[in-house]
């Protein structure tokens, strides 16, 4: 008893302090990130500019950068492999340019930065302490929680995703209480220092049935396709791009990025692009292409190498289409928006457990069971595919061992 207690107070106090870091670390890149964003809104012609600052950070990432360019690959593989220590300087490297990538307009993400931020912070601190690699690996995943609790507001999804992300098939239990408790005083942190997370209207209570069932297989077929489509195209566009340095490929990007810009003729499609998930919840007018041209914005900024995440584009796409599908099967088109927005992300990232509680955080009850359901299958239709290439596979999604030192790049 005293041995597990001794344990559970060392798992309390090294997840507090792994917390503390995180949710300091995302409460400044949020600040930062809001003030980037009002400031390209109020002066849009600084987007014109998007490819002299791809070219000045691209010539930066291939200066300084090579050693953390791999991202959240990086992050995976050292969580596996217990390979060297995430250089400290990943924190400052990516929070900066992804500020910089939504100051001049790219469409990307921000929890990419966070889980990068979490974890270099978090092996900083695990080779101070001078841990074993089991307990590395532990406090690895709770700086992944950590992150991603506190940038979402989401904090049990956070910690559920921290466990989830790494192995596609099996949860690292072994990391759970680090991993909540990372999650926990990360967001309780970032709340304590003044940032609000956006809100969204909670989803509407609509009974499950049996057409309703048929509805959302349709549903999550189409959030499959999206998904898929999404990886494919920025797979595409980083192999294309191998053959140009960083700098001149970024930008490339940034000139594509500009011509897709004025040629749609608004900047919804820029940056985060929150007020038109907002929208997507409430306004049946919402463009029927939104999702799709904003996954082609965002697969160029973050395929020609633009410093940010996913998540949030994706939430874009999703929250945009379940809009649409939702007015076309005859779904409440919140509880559409809803579902979608976690549902392509949930398989884009292999993590349908913690995006179906991270809905459920941010939309409330209503939304059980329909965005479980979608994201399960969406995550199966969507097959061997990942935004994170070095996932490892511990059972194929239909059953089955496959070789544990499988990642899914490797894989049909």
């Amino acid at each position: 008893m005293k041995e597990k207690l001794t344990t559970l107070g060392q798992w309390l106090l090294l997840g507090s302090v792994v917390g503390v870091l995180c949710g300091t670390a995302s409460a400044l890149f949020l600040w930062l990130l809001e003030l980037a964003t009002n400031f390209r809104t109020g002066h849009e012609t600084i987007v014109f500019a998007l490819p002299v600052a791809g070219l000045a950070l691209g010539w930066v990432m291939e200066r300084f950068g090579q050693s953390i360019k791999a991202g959240n690959n990086l992050v995976i593989n050292t969580i596996h492999d217990d390979g060297p220590e995430i250089p400290l300087r990943m924190a400052p490297m990516v929070l900066a340019g992804t500020v910089i990538t939504h100051l001049f307009g790219g469409s990307a993400g921000r929890e990419g930065t966070a889980v990068q931020m979490g974890a270099s912070l978090t092996d900083w601190v695990s080779h101070r302490l001078g841990v074993n690699a089991a307990v590395r690996r532990q406090l690895l995943a709770a700086g992944v929680a950590g992150g991603f609790g506190s940038v979402f507001g989401t904090p049990i999804a956070g910690a559920v995703f921290g466990l989830e992300f790494v192995v596609l098939g099996r949860l690292e239990y072994r990391a759970l209480v680090p991993a909540l408790v990372a999650s926990v005083v990360g967001d309780l942190t970032t709340r304590f220092l003044g940032i609000l997370h956006t809100p969204y209207p909670p989803s509407p209570i609509v009974p499950l049935n049996l057409l309703l069932l048929s509805k959302w297989i349709v549903f999550a077929a189409a959030i499959a396709l999206a998904t898929t489509s999404f990886i494919e195209l920025t797979h595409f566009i980083k192999k294309r791009g191998e053959a140009l340095r960083l700098p001149l490929r970024m930008a490339l990007g940034g000139v594509a990025v500009i011509v897709l810009w004025k040629l749609v003729g608004t900047s919804d499609y820029l940056g985060l692009g929150v007020p038109m998930i907002v929208r997507s919840f409430s306004d049946p007018s919402l463009p029927a292409f939104a999702f799709a041209l904003k996954i082609v914005f965002t697969a160029i900024t973050v395929g020609s190498g633009f410093v940010g995440g996913e998540v949030t584009p994706l939430f874009f796409v999703g929250a945009a289409l379940g809009s649409l599908l939702a007015r076309m099967l005859g779904i409440p088109i919140e509880l559409g928006a809803g579902v979608g927005l976690a549902a392509v992300f949930a398989a884009a990232s292999n993590t349908p457990l913690a995006l179906s509680i991270m809905a459920l955080e941010l939309l409330g009850a209503g939304v059980f069971p329909h965005v479980a359901i979608v994201c399960v299958l969406a995550y199966l239709f969507t097959g061997h595919r990942s935004i994170y290439p070095s996932q490892r596979l511990s059972f194929g999604k239909l059953g089955g061992s496959v070789d544990s030192k499988k990642q899914l790049r490797d894989q049909p």
